[in-house]
């Protein structure tokens, strides 16, 4: 529809989709006001503090852990809010469509590898090729790929399959980057779904040319349990809560591997991906920010990927990811001390240090003291305010951030246990994790059998 009607009712659908959002926003401080009354309420309980000493430390300790949990929520939430509104106020627009290039780098993906090429053949695009990498599969991963070699669709959407010996994932990607011509190269996982807009919505990006990668959105395919439930809500606002807060500042830290969009230059400036960290796309990308690049969130180009449906392959992909980080941050640790990087990076890497080191130590040393002083100090009234006051935030939370998202409500009640029971599990997970990578312990890769959910 054209012309001043067409134009009025563009405006009136604008004005309701911001009425909207302006009504969740709304639920949302309401809840979080109620979650800052209940802090007030433990903070005057401790007004007048019991008399043993280690009781009373305990309780400003946790005080003060709560305190920097309400400001971390908070300053998250106001900075994704900020890049939300920008969006919607001064939304890129795409004018060109530059030539890209997908990489899909494959080991014993027979089970998924189909369907995430079709998925591909599906992009709202009018330029792209795919090169999907073998790995040295030892499954059918390499006769399931072929089958879509050729020509597809009327853009000719050109598919190539190529095998290797096995030598991990950096080194499949590196091949794919180095066979391919686009101009933009997304690198993604074999075990990945996208959405057909992805391409359009990631690459209008680029029209600044300060941004040298765009970091997608992953969200979990598989949600049969009450774990991958859990993981899905964290996916949303333990994840993606924290990119598109720092896509505000255009400073992403981590651009995940089921999806990542970069200029072609820049991967050639870096040198493509590293194989000496067991988290190549934290390490790629601290290097992009190294030389100077901004890295933009894209919550429309949208990645789907299996999450681990058991504890013990839960535990194995945090336990990788909490050390391949720590591996990427050490090998910059002299940006750590000085400026040369720039301060930005600096503050980049110091907030990494503390979202993968000092924060998770706080929360289980917070949940230890939370258990002692209700066993043996009789502060159970304690307790119960300290679970309502977690069970407050993270409903605000993920009220928040289902609205953001336009995600399903029907994982906001799953916030209950998400914090108390879920995240301790986590950071446990990420303690053991840097203790055994300050000790130098041996550990391979660690592959995720995939149970062919996409």
């Amino acid at each position: 529809m054209s012309g001043p009607l067409g134009a009025g009712v563009g405006l009136e659908r604008a004005g309701a989709r911001d009425d909207r959002y302006r009504h969740r926003m709304g639920l949302f401080v309401v809840i979080f006001l109620a979650g800052g009354i209940f802090g007030f309420l433990e903070l005057q309980g401790v007004a007048h503090p019991p008399t043993p000493l280690f009781a009373r430390v305990s309780m400003i300790l946790l005080l003060s852990f709560l305190l920097i949990l309400l400001l971390r929520y908070f300053f998250l939430m106001w900075f994704s809010y900020l890049d939300h509104l920008e969006e919607l106020v001064h939304e890129p627009e795409i004018k060109q469509f530059p030539r890209v290039s997908i990489i899909v780098p494959a080991y014993n993906e027979g089970k998924v590898i189909e369907s995430s090429i079709r998925s591909l053949l599906e992009l709202d695009y009018p330029d792209f090729e795919i090169v999907v990498i073998d790995d040295g599969s030892d499954d059918d991963t390499y006769q399931k790929a072929r089958r879509f070699e050729g020509y597809h669709g009327t853009h000719r959407t050109r598919v190539r399959v190529l095998t290797q010996r096995n030598g991990g994932k950096a080194r499949a990607l590196n091949r794919g980057i180095a066979v391919s011509d686009g101009p933009l190269v997304l690198c993604m996982d074999g075990d990945s779904k996208l959405t057909p807009d992805t391409l359009k919505k990631a690459v209008r990006h680029f029209s600044s040319r300060a941004i040298g990668a765009v970091a997608g959105n992953v969200k979990v395919v598989n949600r049969g349990n009450l774990l991958c439930k859990l993981q899905a809500l964290e996916y949303i606002e333990g994840l993606n809560l924290t990119r598109k807060a720092q896509g505000f500042f255009r400073i992403v830290n981590i651009i995940p591997g089921p999806i990542g969009i970069f200029r072609r230059e820049v991967l050639d400036q870096v040198g493509g991906y590293s194989s000496d960290t067991y988290a190549e796309d934290c390490d790629l990308t601290l290097d992009i920010l190294m030389h100077g690049w901004r890295v933009k969130y894209e919550p429309e180009a949208i990645a789907y990927t299996e999450a681990p449906e058991t504890l013990g392959d839960l535990y194995r992909q945090r336990y990788r990811w909490t050390r391949g980080i720590l591996q990427s941050i050490r090998k910059r640790k002299g940006a750590l001390f000085r400026f040369s990087h720039g301060p930005t990076n600096t503050l980049i890497l110091w907030y990494m240090l503390f979202e993968g080191l000092l924060w998770p130590a706080m929360n289980v040393l917070s949940n230890l003291l939370f258990v002692t002083l209700g066993t043996f100090y009789g502060f159970s009234h304690f307790a119960v305010f300290w679970w309502i006051q977690l069970t407050v935030l993270d409903l605000g939370a993920a009220l928040y951030c289902v609205a953001i998202e336009r995600e399903s409500l029907a994982l906001v009640p799953y916030s209950v246990f998400y914090r108390v029971f879920f995240v301790l599990a986590i950071d446990i997970c990420k303690l053991l994790g840097t203790l055994d990578e300050l000790l130098g312990a041996r550990m391979s890769w660690g592959k995720l059998e995939r149970s062919g959910r996409l």
